[in-house]
């Protein structure tokens, strides 16, 4: 209980951290704009705060500007100097918001989606310098019946490139794959034996489903790891494997009659089996024994997989093996800037072929996070390393500028919709319409927001 609980402050430590460093650049994109076009700024407020919720935070610039930081921390805004939204002294009317050109403001509504943009340029920049850790594109036995299998790829097969695109990172690998596997393209392989000798492979995608749950099962594209022996190190007390008297130093010789040679052959053996009676045979001593175990479905990062509580002995991080599949990518400020830009488009796009794909009903809206599974990323993350806490920024920083540019009102892409249609027309959408669309708008983000919030409390049970 107590783990749970320091897990879940770090957690929302970390996600607090993000969120503000995500909001303020979002709302100074606004500010900026705003200032740059002579519109007068009354209030810039990162987080909210109403009712009982005070603002942790307030004071006033030299520029006479409302500085705050609410106790909410989920958002912010700009409060802009508005004839709508009060009285405006005669001399304040030109810098009033409401009569600035429609052309003004769109750009003041754009501005801050680009600043998410170019907050995950930024970050993607600073990351790739930090130095980026990862495993070679060595692929594990695929299993049967995946589009790897089917293409004729084994176990030490390395990745060389894919569509003439050399591939260096099996994180690179992963998503190359996702982009075609969205957009159905013909996917060309140049993999190298563990002979040393290359040869072209085509990979089928077209029974690999676009849904996250199903997309690598259906590849069957796992890391190549080395051989851990299949002994089981450690049994969590109460788990499956402890209920049925398994114990730690038990060899696993085999499962349900076939033999294992490694421990990721057991681990993948129970993956699969919730719910189901499995047959171990171990080996303890000078006996070989005969136990049956019934995997549960746990639930860790939003996957879900059968465990029964048995781990293996951990393999040195100096082991010659795992050096071999390690790298380490990391560049200099002026080559890592177009490898930057180019991690954010390919981002980007993979976001709104998602988004796609969730539309037409390729992918299941259960894919769809709030901000407890995003706490939980954000927080796993940070204990990963810098590297890993750049890219979760610079990744979600993507996300909000996408969804913010949705033509939804109260978004910022309905806000631009309406002055691309006043563009259009010559006049302002009438105030009956603005506030119509400001219905639609407001129901269509609670049913999103309750919809996350129900995904991540279904994650958290399991």
């Amino acid at each position: 209980m107590i783990e749970y609980v320091q897990s879940g402050v770090h957690n929302a430590l970390w996600f607090i951290v993000a969120i503000a460093i995500m909001v303020a650049f979002h709302e100074f994109g606004h500010f900026w704009v705003a200032r740059r076009f002579g519109v007068k700024v009354l209030r810039f407020s990162v987080g909210f705060s109403f009712g009982v919720f005070k603002p942790l935070w307030r004071w006033r610039g030299r520029d006479g500007v409302e500085y705050q930081i609410g106790s909410i921390p989920l958002g912010g805004y700009v409060k802009l100097l508005d004839e709508r939204e009060g009285p405006v002294a005669e001399a304040d009317l030109p810098r009033a918001f409401n009569r600035q050109p429609v052309g003004v403001r769109i750009a003041v509504f754009a501005a801050g989606p680009v600043f998410n943009f170019i907050l995950a340029i930024v970050f993607f920049w600073l990351m790739l310098m930090v130095g980026v850790p990862g495993l070679k594109p060595v692929l594990a036995e695929p299993a049967a019946g995946t589009a790897a299998a089917a293409a004729g790829l084994h176990e030490g097969d390395r990745i060389v490139s894919l569509n003439g695109r050399a591939i260096d990172s099996f994180d690179a690998l992963r998503t190359d794959l996702i982009k075609n596997v969205f957009t159905r393209q013909q996917t060309g392989l140049v993999v190298q034996g563990q002979d040393g000798a290359r040869r072209p492979v085509t990979l089928d995608l077209g029974k690999v489903r676009s849904d996250p749950q199903y997309l690598f099962d259906d590849l069957g594209l796992d890391v190549y790891q080395p051989p851990i022996e299949p002994v089981l190190a450690a049994i969590t007390p109460g788990s499956p494997a402890d209920q049925a008297g398994l114990k730690a130093g038990d060899r696993a010789v085999a499962l349900d009659g076939v033999p294992l040679k490694s421990f990721q052959e057991f681990s993948r053996g129970v993956s699969g089996k919730a719910g189901q009676v499995i047959k171990l045979d171990v080996q303890r001593g000078g006996q070989l024994l005969h136990i049956s175990v019934i995997p549960l479905l746990v639930t860790d990062h939003g996957v879900s997989i059968a465990r029964i509580g048995a781990s293996a002995k951990l393999m040195a991080k100096d082991d010659k093996l795992w050096q071999d599949l390690q790298i380490k990518q990391q560049y200099g400020p002026v080559e890592a800037m177009p490898l930057a830009l180019q991690a954010t488009w390919d981002t980007a796009v993979t976001v709104v072929e998602f988004v796609g794909h969730m539309f037409v009903g390729d992918i299941s809206t259960k894919n769809i996070s709030g901000p407890i599974n995003t706490a939980q990323v954000v927080g796993l993350s940070a204990s990963i390393g810098l590297w890993a806490f750049l890219k979760i920024i610079a990744i979600v920083s993507l996300n909000l500028g996408i969804v913010n540019l949705l033509p939804v009102p109260l978004l910022d892409g309905g806000q631009i919709l309406y002055g691309l249609v006043e563009l259009v027309k010559g006049s302002p959408l009438s105030e009956r319409a603005q506030a119509f669309g400001q219905q639609i708008g407001l129901t269509l983000l609670v049913l999103l927001m309750g919809l996350a919030f129900y995904n991540d409390l279904a994650r958290l049970i399991g």
